[in-house]
């Protein structure tokens, strides 16, 4: 679907997170500031049931599996943006929290740079102000770019959107925008080929 694209920098938006990291996949094109988005997925690692699996082995695994994932989307990418977590409630959402910055650190540390996006950012980038709901940013997203993959199942003969995993697909797009409009990006923007 790439070559339905038009010309321009390859730009990839990432919405980490620890069981569905959502990866948006697209062509912006500088001068015309059109940007279209051809590949849309999301890294769900795959694990263990096993009961004799310690936690901190499922973790590392998990680990692993997100910055091979994340290293492979940003593979030619002359632009990442990321919408960077914030911390949770709970300890269990905290260590996902921890496992998510630490495969960002990675990935910079591999020499692959990115600019960070706040949650905000990306809610108002994309539907405009930053309580947004998960419904209403992957409508956004879906409307915004119907020439994406994006995730569908069957329901009465009909193919409807897939909100458990669009939904981190829907920020990453939501990300590049946030991005793209940033005072960093503009900044190298005319230095980009």
């Amino acid at each position: 679907m790439q070559n339905q694209c038009i010309d321009g920098i390859q730009v990839v938006g990432l919405d980490p997170s620890l069981r569905n990291w959502g990866i948006s996949k697209g062509i912006y094109n500088v001068k015309t500031k059109q940007l279209c988005i051809y590949d849309v997925s999301t890294i769900q690692p795959v694990l263990s049931t096993g009961k004799q699996v310690r936690q901190n082995s499922l973790d590392l695994e998990s680990a692993k599996q997100l910055c091979e994932g994340a290293l492979a989307a940003a593979k030619g990418a002359k632009a990442i943006f990321v919408e960077i977590p914030i911390g949770s409630q709970s300890a269990r959402a905290m260590a996902g929290y921890g496992i998510c910055v630490g495969v960002l650190g990675a990935l910079r540390a591999t020499g692959i740079p990115f600019f960070e996006i706040t949650p905000t950012e990306v809610k108002v980038a994309s539907v405009g102000y930053k309580n947004a709901t998960k419904a209403e940013m992957i409508q956004w997203a879906t409307t915004a770019h119907p020439e994406a993959n994006w995730p569908t199942y069957k329901q009465h003969g009909k193919d409807v959107i897939s909100a458990a995993l669009a939904e981190h697909q829907a920020d990453a797009t939501a990300a590049i925008y946030a991005g793209l409009a940033s005072n960093q990006f503009k900044q190298i923007a005319p230095f980009i080929s």
